[in-house]
């Protein structure tokens, strides 16, 4: 099986699931001109149907749409998108900041998130998942990494790291936090998974939001990032406003 039937039978899944979670895709666009990073979240719950994307400059994080009915902040407001001079973080929590503090002091991607776990979210134990591209990094074209539970028990933690030398054009690599809806939710397993890019952002944008399970997506970005001058370019989307 060639790549593109791999890649159009992954959308295919992608678009059936109905609860990934939270989902990041970093790859390249088909004119090998521009990294991608796209990131969406989802929710069951009130608490996190209840958010936005909220953008600060080239940072993005996750906001109450109505604060009066926020009822716990704690694994749901973070930052999402940060970067430093050529490197773009994106991930699902507050190892963002984790991410960004380490690496902008020269730690690597493996050593900061090996300070960090699943989240404590019991029965589910939520994987964290996190991904890197940095143009200055003479070896990756980008990284990728989710820390989970095994089989959802809270004494057993794995750590997953997937290293991409080059990127192929056209296609991005996918891992979100679940593999399907589920009591508890079953988590991501496997490689992360190839899906389709494009050329213009706001395909990429409308591609993805409209894969996502209509009762459960909440918000979704893609940020296109040049990969000659690192200019960057940003779009969101939100279930409200």
């Amino acid at each position: 099986m060639d790549i593109s039937s791999v890649v159009a039978g992954n959308m295919e899944a992608l678009a059936r699931n109905p609860y990934p979670g939270r989902g990041i895709v970093i790859g390249m666009s088909p004119d090998a001109r521009r990294f991608a990073q796209v990131y969406w979240i989802m929710g069951r719950s009130a608490n996190s149907r209840n958010r936005v994307f909220a953008a600060e400059d080239d940072l993005v994080r996750t906001a109450p749409f109505d604060e009066s009915k926020v009822e716990d902040p704690s694994l749901i407001i973070y930052n999402c998108i940060r970067s430093f001079s050529r490197c773009h973080i994106v991930s699902n929590g507050d190892q963002t900041d984790t991410l960004f503090d380490a690496m902008r002091s020269d730690s690597g991607f493996e050593e900061a998130l090996s300070t960090r776990t699943f989240e404590p979210d019991a029965p589910n134990f939520t994987p964290r998942i996190a991904g890197v591209l940095d143009l200055d990094d003479p070896v990756h074209a980008y990284k990728l990494g989710i820390l989970k539970a095994i089989a959802n028990h809270a004494g057993h933690c794995t750590r997953q790291f997937f290293a991409y030398e080059t990127a192929i054009p056209g296609v991005g690599h996918c891992v979100t936090t679940y593999a399907g809806d589920g009591h508890p939710l079953p988590a991501f397993e496997g490689e992360p998974k190839m899906v389709e890019l494009r050329d213009d952002i706001d395909e990429v944008l409308d591609l993805y939001w409209q894969a996502l399970n209509e009762d459960n997506k909440v918000s979704l970005l893609v940020k296109f990032i040049d990969a000659e001058s690192g200019e960057t370019d940003l779009r969101i989307v939100n279930r409200h406003g």
